[in-house]
């Protein structure tokens, strides 16, 4: 009894100092062993962080630590080149400012399915955003939400392919790829993308009704306290939000500063974008399943080849994408070594973050309490294993605030069951990492979630202000197609 209130307490701590702002770098340790403490077991609460913790947190940099580095790499070269600019500038004159909320979801979601993190997408794309929903007089409190629709959720969570580290999680877990159960993928993020879509149109459209436009607004964002502001915002998010992001510790005056003022155009900033879909198919499907990997097997016995193709093929298609970038861009860079360097310190923060609250959900796991909490989840739906995974990872991502986090505190802990489980129902592995994902991007975004602060802060908005519509789209609806994709699997299967 005493462990199971130890892991509520700690919990409910965790998602209160997080809101507050507080680094979870010391938060997930503390609470670690405040767990242990209050459970009655004394001795161990020491040997809980320098053991389990550090080892749990150890073992997710060794699997993951690549992909974030090479992903906010490649944000970085995107931003600082131009060529999220030009993507974003070709399709708003396509489509113009009477389609205002349809831009700027399609445009952040073509950076963000490219591989470009997304809070780099938020800071490039607001400026736009705001001019754009200015001219169609629609309220500026609708940004955030078209915002997060277009980087938040079907894009980071359901397309198959989609390089986001939410998409690569559960590849060691369940030996799939980026690319599994596609069609169901693609049928539950167009559930996410018509119905956000609809449902801003709607509101926009409603407000236009009863006269309210686009309203009176303090839009200065860049200067002193602009950057100021949206510095302390950014930090805030590294402390607590999740790896759904790459990079997290910009703000707009930076990257305005080190955006290339060079003209990129649609085409080649298009390029780098295709290759990490496009490579990353290929190797997926062509290229490994013709290797011969006995070999390595013998010179590497421990290895799990079948559980590390998927991310192998995320790692070389990122690595050759941010090359030709920077080879397309030769002659054109401000100051290259600066965007590199800047790259790679944006990788730090977001994935120890998310190492940390992977120790602490492993000291959780460890507790005796545990076992009555992991039995009761794991029998929700003893015959679909489906359903209590979805609620298992949506819970914990939304107790997290951060979509990667509580999925690989689920995973970690419950991973080899719900592997297990899905052999006995006969349901197929990919089938669970799509759920898993898509349900990991249900309550990542409540209140207290760092990318919604950040982004709010972004945007100059409040939570009274924006926070209903961006919950509807980024929550409500996504769990909307969880359901709509966990009914379809279990009729139809993978597919």
């Amino acid at each position: 009894m005493f462990s199971i209130l130890a892991i509520v307490i700690t919990l409910l701590l965790l998602m209160f100092f997080a809101y507050r702002g507080y680094s979870v770098l010391i938060l997930a340790p503390i609470m670690a062993i405040l767990a242990v403490f209050l459970s009655g077991d004394f001795l161990s609460s020491i040997p809980a962080y320098t053991d389990v913790f550090m080892s749990a947190l150890s073992g997710f940099l060794l699997k993951f630590f690549p992909i974030f580095l090479l992903g906010a790499l490649f944000g970085r070269l995107m931003a600082d080149s131009g060529a999220a600019t030009a993507i974003a500038n070709t399709v708003v004159k396509k489509l113009g400012a009477s389609k205002a909320i349809l831009a700027v979801i399609l445009v952040c979601a073509i950076l963000t399915y490219g591989g470009v993190s997304l809070f780099v997408v938020a800071f490039a794309i607001y400026p736009i955003a705001k001019d754009l929903f200015k001219a169609a007089d629609i309220p500026k409190r609708l940004i955030p939400a078209a915002i997060a629709l277009g980087s938040f959720t079907f894009t980071m969570t359901a397309l198959p392919g989609t390089p986001a580290i939410q998409n690569a999680i559960p590849i060691p877990y369940y030996n799939t790829n980026v690319f599994a159960a596609p069609i169901l993928g693609i049928i539950g993020g167009t559930i996410m993308f018509i119905f956000g879509w609809l449902w801003l149109q709607s509101r926009a459209n409603k407000a236009n009704a009863v006269g309210e436009g686009y309203g009176q607004h303090d839009d200065e964002f860049e200067g002193e306290s602009g950057a100021i502001k949206n510095e302390k915002a950014s930090n805030n998010d590294e402390q607590n939000n999740d790896a759904q992001s790459n990079v997290a510790q910009s703000n707009l005056a930076t990257a305005a500063e080190a955006r290339d003022t060079h003209h990129t155009s649609f085409g080649i900033a298009m390029i780098p974008l295709v290759l990490v879909i496009g490579l990353n198919a290929l190797l997926t499907y062509a290229i490994f399943p013709s290797m011969d990997f006995s070999n390595l097997q013998t010179q590497y016995p421990d290895l799990n080849i079948a559980g590390s193709l998927g991310l192998w093929s995320i790692i070389i298609s990122l690595i050759i994408a941010c090359v030709v970038l920077i080879l397309l861009r030769i002659g054109h860079w401000n100051d290259l070594q600066k965007t590199i360097n800047r790259g790679t310190y944006d990788s730090m923060l977001p994935i120890f973050n998310t190492g940390s609250e992977v120790g602490y959900g492993a000291v959780i796991a460890s507790l005796a309490g545990f076992l009555i909490i992991r039995d009761s989840i794991l029998n929700l739906s003893p015959d679909n294993p489906l359903i209590s995974e979805a609620v298992a990872m949506t819970t914990l991502a939304g107790i997290t605030g951060s979509s990667s986090g509580g999925l690989s505190i689920a995973l970690t802990t419950l991973g080899e069951d719900y592997l297990r489980m899905a052999v006995e129902a006969g349901i197929d592995p990919e089938l669970m990492h799509r759920v898993a994902v898509m349900a990991a991007g249900g309550l990542d975004t409540l209140p207290h979630s760092g990318a919604v602060i950040t982004l709010l802060a972004i945007c100059g908005l409040t939570h009274k202000q924006s926070y209903l519509n961006l919950a509807m789209v980024t929550m409500v609806i996504p769990l909307i197609a969880v359901v709509a994709v966990i009914i379809l699997g279990t009729l139809f299967g993978s597919f």
